[in-house]
C-alpha cells in the first residue's frame, strides 16, 4: 500500500473514531455542550456513533492488517461514506430552520467541510485505484 493511501486511511479512520465517540457521548450531555440539538431519544445518535466508530476501526484495520492478510473497509468505501455523510449534513444545514447556538452551527459546518474535504482528497489522489 502506498504511503499516501495509508496516510489518507489513517486520517479518515481517526476522524470516524472521533465523530463516533462524540455521538456515543450524546447521552452524557455532549449535545448541549457542543451546541447541537438534543435528541428526543438517544438511540439513533448512539447507533450512528457505533457505526462511525466501527467504520474508523475498519479503515485502520485496512492500514495495519493488510500485511497479515486482513482487510478492512478500504478507501473506495470511505470515499462513498464521506460524500454521503457530508452531503446529508450540508443539505440539512442549508435547508434547516433549526435554531442552534453559533458554536453548534460552526461545529457542524466544520465537520461537514472536513469530511467532504477528506473525501475529495481521497478521490483526487486516485488512491482508490489498484
Amino acid at each position: 500500500m502506498e504511503q499516501k493511501h495509508r496516510t489518507l486511511l489513517i486520517i479518515d479512520g481517526i476522524i470516524n473514531l472521533a465523530l463516533g465517540i462524540l455521538l456515543l457521548l450524546v447521552p452524557f450531555g455532549m449535545a448541549s455542550f457542543l451546541g447541537v440539538p438534543e435528541p428526543v431519544s438517544f438511540l439513533y445518535p448512539c447507533i450512528l456513533g457505533a457505526v462511525l466508530f466501527g467504520i474508523g476501526i475498519a479503515l485502520l484495520l485496512d492500514v495495519w492488517g493488510g500485511s497479515k492478510g486482513v482487510r478492512g473497509l478500504g478507501i473506495g468505501g470511505a470515499i462513498v461514506i464521506n460524500f454521503c455523510g457530508a452531503g446529508t449534513l450540508l443539505g440539512w444545514l442549508s435547508m434547516s430552520s433549526t435554531e442552534l447556538p453559533m458554536r453548534g452551527w460552526v461545529l457542524l459546518w466544520c465537520i461537514a467541510l472536513v469530511v467532504l474535504l477528506v473525501g475529495v482528497v481521497e478521490l483526487v489522489s486516485k488512491s482508490w485505484r489498484e
